[in-house]
């Protein structure tokens, strides 16, 4: 029987102290969805995405594979459940943005919204990465939703009367700093540190296209 704890990771605004799995029950009882993720992550964290089963983390999270299959498609979604929830805040901030701002400035004040839900997600973000990180297909799936999140924000540029060419282009430019300022995030140990890595990107992108 493995053991495995967590501190404190917080995911959708539950925080849990402690987290133990142990057999089929553990001493935190939140939300079934919630129960799954980290019981998720932390068996594939622990023992490799490959080698867990959907059974395995039911049996974890003391749920059933009918409860896991009552949210999630199969156990790659689990690491990828946060993706539509960024998305919509993001492209929510760029559609809201003042009618003024031009194209970049609606897609960087989305970015304050995004540092903001992951600041108190660094823990989780780290195990996630590393368990991406181990595996082809987790990585090619994180290429995918990034090229979604990059279509719909282009998506709502257009529908903010940017043409087609500079809404794809402000689009593209917006995730790659993001995605660049999210991997330097994890490197380091400040969960609120995000929203500065991104202005930096930001910066050196500015300082390359100024030579």
């Amino acid at each position: 029987m493995t053991l495995c704890v967590i501190d404190s990771i917080q995911l959708h605004g539950t925080r849990c102290h402690h987290l133990r799995y142990a057999g089929l029950m553990t001493r935190w009882k939140p939300d079934a969805a919630g129960r799954l993720v980290k019981a998720a992550i932390t068996l594939f964290d622990e023992r490799g995405y490959e080698t867990t089963t959907v059974a395995d983390i039911a049996d974890a999270a003391g749920l059933t594979r009918r409860t896991f299959f009552r949210y999630f498609a199969d156990k790659r979604e689990v690491l990828f459940m946060g993706s539509a929830e960024l998305q919509e805040l993001w492209v929510g901030a760029v559609s809201d943005a003042p009618r003024q701002a031009s194209a970049m400035e609606a897609v960087d004040k989305g970015l304050d919204l995004v540092a903001s839900l992951f600041a108190q997600r660094h823990t989780f973000a780290r195990m996630r990465a590393r368990i991406i990180a181990r595996n082809p297909e987790l990585q090619e799936r994180e290429l995918i939703k990034l090229a979604r999140l990059a279509d719909a924000l282009a998506e709502a540029l257009r529908s903010r009367g940017i043409t087609e060419d500079a809404a794809e282009l402000v689009a593209q430019t917006g995730v790659t700093v993001f995605h660049i300022a999210f991997a330097r995030w994890l490197r380091q140990d400040d969960p609120n540190a995000l929203r500065r890595l991104m202005d930096e990107c930001f910066a050196d992108l500015r300082s390359l296209v100024a030579e």
